[in-house]
C-alpha cells in the first residue's frame, strides 16, 4: 500500500449483529496486521470494535485504541491494546484518529459510526485533511446512506466528486483494493488546520 502505516476504522460497538459484518471486522483487523498497518480506532473491546481489534492483535499487528473517559468509566475499553489512550471528551478521541490516522475505513456501524464518516467526510470535502476513505459496503449496509448522498447531491444541497470524497468496497478484499490503488503522495494537498 501506497506509503499506509496507519489505518483508522470506524464500526459499530455492537454484538447484536449478522455474522456477515463480524467477519468483515475480523477480515479487515487480520489483514491490516498482516500487511503491516496499525489499526487506529475508538479502543473498544465490544461488538465490530473488539472483533477488529482482537483480529488485529491474534495476527501480530499494532492495535492504537483512543477512548473517552466516561466510556472507559462503563468498563468497555480493550485491555489489550499496544497503545490505549484514555481523553476527556468525544472531541479528543476524533481529533486524535484523525491525527494518527493515514486513512479511514466505514465499517457498518450505528449512530456512532455515522457521526464519525459524516465528520471525516466533511473535513476532507473542507480540505482539512486529503486522506483516503473506503467505505465497507459489506452486504449492502451502506446502500440507504449512499443513495441519500446521492439525492442530496440531486437536490443541490451537495456538490460531491465521489471518487475524490470517498471509494465504496462491497467486501473487505475490495477495500485492500482500493487501499492499494492509491496514488503516491509525491505532492499531497495541504490540509487546512483542523
Amino acid at each position: 500500500m501506497k506509503s499506509l502505516s496507519s489505518v483508522c476504522v470506524y464500526c459499530g460497538a455492537s454484538a447484536r449483529v449478522a455474522d456477515v459484518h463480524k467477519d468483515a471486522a475480523h477480515a479487515l483487523g487480520d489483514g491490516l496486521a498482516r500487511r503491516g498497518i496499525r489499526m487506529v480506532y475508538g479502543g473498544g473491546r465490544v461488538g465490530l470494535m473488539g472483533i477488529a481489534a482482537d483480529a488485529a492483535i491474534a495476527a501480530g499487528g499494532e492495535v492504537v485504541g483512543i477512548i473517552p473517559e466516561h466510556i472507559q468509566s462503563a468498563e468497555v475499553e480493550h485491555t489489550g491494546l499496544t497503545e490505549l489512550h484514555v481523553v476527556d471528551s468525544m472531541h479528543t478521541r476524533k481529533r486524535m484518529m484523525v491525527e494518527r490516522s493515514d486513512a479511514f475505513v466505514i465499517l457498518p456501524g450505528g449512530l456512532g459510526t455515522l457521526d464519525e464518516a459524516f465528520e471525516i467526510l466533511t473535513w476532507k470535502q473542507l480540505q482539512l485533511h486529503d486522506k483516503p476513505i473506503v467505505i465497507a459496503d459489506v452486504d449492502g449496509y451502506w446502500r440507504p446512506l449512499l443513495g441519500l448522498i446521492d439525492h442530496m447531491v440531486a437536490q443541490g444541497f451537495a456538490r460531491i466528486d465521489r471518487s475524490a470524497l470517498y471509494r465504496v468496497a462491497d467486501h473487505i478484499d475490495g477495500v485492500f483494493q482500493a487501499l492499494e490503488a492509491l496514488p503516491d503522495a509525491a505532492q499531497p494537498v495541504q490540509p487546512r488546520k483542523l
